[in-house]
C-alpha cells in the first residue's frame, strides 16, 4: 500500500493534484489546515480513499483533532500537531506514541518536512504542500508488515 500524506495546503489544490498524479497512491491522508482542500481533492479523485483531520486554521468542532487508524497490524495516528506542541518539540508526541503503542505518528503544522524513528514509532511530517517555493508531501509504504517513508517534492 502506498499512502500520500499532505498537510498545510492552505488553498493550494493544484499542488495536491500534482502530488497525486506524480505518486499514484492507493490512499490519501490530509493532516489539516484547510479542511475544504481535502474535500476538493476528494472530488478530483473520488476513487481514492481520503482521511483527514482538522488543523489549527480549520473550524470543524464536530471532527476529532486526531484519528487512530489500524492498517494490517499497524497503529497509525493522524493529527495536525498543534495539540502536541510540535513547533516546540516532539516530547509530547513521543510520550503519546509510547503510551498508545504507535507504529506511525503523522503530523503537520510546522511546514517543515521531517522523518524520524524513535523506538518503535516512525514519525513523519510531510511539510507544507501549500508552500509556493518548496511544496512537499510524504509517502508511506506498507509492505509485508513493514512501514517505510520518504519526503517528496514537487518540481
Amino acid at each position: 500500500m502506498k499512502i500520500l500524506i499532505v498537510s498545510d495546503s492552505h488553498g493550494n489544490i493544484d499542488h495536491m493534484v500534482q502530488a497525486v498524479e506524480q505518486e499514484t497512491p492507493d490512499r490519501i491522508l490530509h493532516l489539516g489546515d484547510c479542511w475544504q482542500d481535502g474535500v476538493q481533492l476528494q472530488k478530483h479523485f473520488p476513487m481514492l480513499p481520503l482521511e483527514q483531520v482538522p488543523g489549527n486554521c480549520d473550524f470543524h468542532p464536530a471532527e476529532p483533532p486526531e484519528k487512530l487508524l489500524f492498517w494490517e497490524d499497524k497503529r497509525i495516528l493522524l493529527c495536525h500537531g498543534h495539540t502536541y506542541g510540535v513547533k516546540q518539540s516532539l516530547l509530547r508526541a513521543g510520550y503519546a506514541a509510547e503510551q498508545e503503542h504507535l507504529d506511525l505518528f503523522l503530523f503537520g503544522h510546522t511546514h517543515q518536512p521531517l522523518i524520524d524513528r524513535r523506538g518503535r514509532t516512525f514519525f513523519l511530517n510531510p511539510g507544507s504542500i501549500g508552500d509556493h517555493l518548496r511544496p512537499s508531501y510524504g509517502i508511506v509504504t506498507l509492505e509485508d508488515g513493514r512501514l517505510d517513508g520518504r519526503i517528496g517534492l514537487l518540481p
